[in-house]
């Protein structure tokens, strides 16, 4: 053979080796990264023997002698499955996701160090009791014992070219603080537009606008409020606007809220024993952001009785956020209680470091801080800071703004909320919840003896000096701003009510001095909670499996009166192809947001345009004043609309529309003429299409697409919607569903998407997702251990 012949020959078997190779040393990289699911370990750390279970869908139990090595394991456990998604936690808190992911997670970063988290919770670690403090250091010795014991470190940092750096005490708090991020709205957006608002718009534009509730209300406790009158013509006249302030304010008709279902019956309406159902609401991704967790352990009161608690762990802590221990169980929604204010900074005009406070003048501090960047030079960003917070906005005047903000605050942030699983009582676990440092929280809470209640869990700022919350503020005025944190008998409570239900779905719970005391952040529109409310009431016995048809319930009822209007207007428009389609479309609603649903589709996306084109006349307005406005977040918006719509007052038609009913039919149109441009035509346009999940990894959006799909979860058209019980979107709904009747875990269940572990060569890597997607119940408590994993000391 020639010598270049066997030269071309050697070459390329040596490429065919190579291609050949690579993909088996990625395997043999990825298999190094398994989480170790059988077999001892010891650690000098441990005081005594633990045994750690999984079953069929990677549940873990932990069985240990205290709960101090029951949080050694779970930090093992957790770093084993989990480590990447912990880290993006803390990182998220800290500002430190440039490390990682490069200049793309600069804006995040830079937004997130001007609240200076990691040593504010440094700081929050130090004044921890020292039985938190124990445990955390406890859970961060197992976190990096599990973390070095991998052969290879985790799979995410293979293939971001990263090492993982070890776990802090204090990265537990970050956790918890990135919880806050996600549940507040962290830079107050809403009240600067609420700013912007109040100074461009006439009292009564800007009262008729905020309102806190109006007829679709469903408080558990109260009657609706009233929604305020239409503005007159004389205080405002949208008619002399000039058309180009108008843009649009998509985004405002059905934002995104971070929030969730749980109600609640009582005992005497089930088989003795309270039911409690929970569906907490968030973005959705793979791993999911919850951990399913079995926890046992002696009594530390010294009973001779076990703590036994299964529920909703979060991996980067040691708590289990939701569930039930047997006498007990309990569930949260995001409570949109008003957790930050602006405060007006005023400057000294001759040294503008010093700022008025109500003893004089105080210095304000600078902080440089330095984030990271992976592949990149460093950035240095500059946080100057008040006693009341970090300087982040100004006034319309100019006047600096610092925000005083729940999560920054010293005692703001804790786990105190472990101690809810040895209640033995809804008084209990009450107590626990308002004592507890978390982001303010709906509680809603059943006992075995069949009591139920409701509160707020977290710190609620005490509000003295009589300013209205919703606008900046000067607290250099003695006796003006935040008093330290609402007494805990001063926190709302409804508990055993005669009606004995109870259900919250991120709505106004509370009326008069209890709901001035809590704030207004943002409620839900009352829709989705008035659903649920008079679903419970139109039974009168439940068993576990009501509840899930509650939570999977997708009638279309808040639409029904847009279908109808719609119906109306079509025969007043003038007859069209499009208009003949639309009036075929509407023959078929079915009153479900279901995935082969083109009415419902239609409807939505009209009123959507219906809700964008009136607001944006308003906003016009504020425009003449602040050319960039956009409206914030209004999720009581369907109630001034729909008012306006009721009475059709001519001076707040929005410029470029002869009438209402051109308003209307113009809406349609649009809304028609998108769907319609589509492959197939309008009615191919069913809701299951738009509404297709895509739960993805972290790391797929950068990875080929063959790749990509392998880490995410299945596409697939999901019924559901926002407002009602079964909320669903592509990327965002129940990150897990379950009801309980305490001491009858046996007939709960728990289901979630995502799967349980991270790694994708796990036997547990989207485990359980397609029962989720199905709406198939998985028992609550875990099944039979296919793995046992013992630890003890060394």
């Amino acid at each position: 053979m020639p010598r270049t012949r066997r030269s071309l020959l050697r070459r390329s078997l040596a490429v065919a080796a190579i291609v050949l190779a690579l993909p088996l040393a990625g395997w043999l990289l990825l298999r190094g990264s398994l989480p170790r699911y059988e077999g001892d370990v010891r650690d000098a750390a441990l005081q005594q023997t633990v045994r750690v279970e999984r079953d069929a869908l990677g549940t873990v139990t932990v069985r240990a002698q205290s709960r101090r090595d029951a949080n050694w394991a779970l930090g093992y456990v957790h770093a084993q499955e989990r480590f990447f998604e912990m880290d993006m936690l803390r990182r998220r808190a800290a500002g430190e996701l440039a490390e990682l992911f490069g200049p793309a997670a600069l804006p995040l970063d830079r937004t997130a160090r001007a609240h200076r988290m990691r040593a504010r919770m440094e700081r929050a670690l130090a004044a921890l009791p020292s039985q938190q403090r124990d445990a955390l250091d406890a859970y961060r010795d197992g976190i990096n014992a599990g973390l070095a014991d991998l052969a290879v470190r985790p799979f995410a940092y293979l293939a971001t070219l990263n090492a993982p750096v070890p776990w802090r005490s204090e990265d537990t708090l970050l956790v918890v603080a990135a919880m806050a991020f996600t549940l507040n709205d962290a830079e107050d957006k809403r009240e600067l537009a609420l700013m912007r608002m109040h100074a461009a718009l006439p009292a009564s534009a800007y009262a008729f606008l905020g309102a806190s509730g109006g007829g679709w209300d469903a408080p558990i406790a109260g009657a609706p409020l009233s929604w305020p009158e239409v503005p007159p013509a004389t205080d405002l006249d949208l008619r002399s606007l000039d058309p180009a302030l108008l843009r649009g304010s998509h985004g405002v008709t059905d934002p995104r809220v971070p929030g969730s279902n749980a109600f609640a019956v009582a005992g005497s309406l089930a088989d003795g024993a309270a039911i409690v159902a929970n569906d907490m609401h968030l973005d959705l991704r793979v791993p999911n952001l919850w951990f399913r967790t079995r926890v046992v352990y002696p009594d530390p009161r010294g009973t001779g009785a076990m703590i036994d608690v299964t529920g909703a762990g979060l991996p980067g802590t040691p708590a289990i956020i939701a569930g039930s221990n047997g006498l007990v169980a309990w569930g949260f929604t995001n409570s949109y209680a008003d957790t930050a204010d602006w405060v007006r900074v005023v400057r000294d005009p001759n040294d503008p470091s010093r700022y008025r406070v109500p003893e004089g003048w105080a210095t304000t501090e600078k902080h440089a801080e330095r984030i990271h960047v992976h592949g990149a030079a460093d950035e240095t960003i500059e946080v100057e800071e008040t006693r009341w917070g970090p300087i982040l906005a100004r006034d319309v005047d100019g006047t600096a703004l610092a925000l005083a903000w729940v999560a920054q605050q010293p005692g703001g942030i804790d786990v105190e909320l472990i101690r809810i699983e040895a209640a033995r009582n809804i008084d209990e676990a009450i107590s626990v919840a308002q004592a507890s440092a978390i982001p303010p929280q709906n509680f809603i809470v059943g006992d075995k003896a069949g009591s139920i209640a409701w509160t707020i869990a977290g710190r609620i700022p005490r509000r003295v000096g009589g300013f209205d919350p919703l606008l900046p503020a000067d607290w250099s005025t003695p006796g003006t701003g935040w008093d330290g944190w609402l007494a805990e008998d001063l926190h709302p409570l409804v508990a055993n009510p005669p009606w004995k239900r109870i259900w919250s779905a991120n709505q106004r719970s509370v009326e008069g001095a209890a709901l001035e005391r809590v704030g207004d952040g943002g409620y839900d529109l009352g829709a989705r909670a008035a659903q649920i409310r008079d679903t419970l009431r139109a039974h009168e016995h439940f068993k576990v499996e009501d509840m899930l048809k509650i939570q999977l319930d997708d009638r279309a009822l808040f639409l029904e009166r847009w279908k109808d209007l719609l119906a109306l207007e079509l025969n007043r428009a003038p007859p069209s192809a499009l208009h003949d389609k639309v009036k075929q479309i509407l023959a078929g609603w079915n009153g479900h947001a279901s995935i082969d649903a083109v009415a419902y589709r239609l409807v939505r996306a009209w009123r959507g345009e219906v809700v964008d084109a009136v607001l944006d006349g308003f906003a016009g307005a504020v425009r003449k004043q602040f050319p960039d406005f956009a409206l914030p977040k209004l999720p009581q918006s369907e109630q001034a609309v729909w008012k306006l719509l009721g009475q059709r007052p001519a001076h707040l038609l929005p410029p470029g529309n002869a009438d209402w009913d051109a308003l209307l039919v113009a809406a349609l149109d649009r809304a028609a003429r998108k769907l319609d441009a589509q492959p197939g035509g309008i009615t191919a346009r069913t809701w299951g299409e738009r509404n297709t999940a895509r739960i993805a990894h972290p790391l797929s959006r950068g990875l080929p697409a063959f790749v990509a799909r392998w880490l995410d979860m299945p596409y697939e058209a999901l019924p559901g919607d926002s407002h009602m019980p079964r909320v669903q979107a592509p990327d965002f709904g129940a990150s897990e569903r379950f009801a309980v009747a305490p001491g009858d875990e046996a007939h709960g269940y728990f289901m979630m998407p995502g799967g349980q572990s991270g790694h994708p060569l796990s036997p547990y890597y989207g485990a359980g997702h397609a029962d989720w997607a199905a709406g198939k119940p998985t028992p609550f408590l875990p099944g039979p251990a296919q793995h046992v994993l013992e630890f003890s000391p060394r």
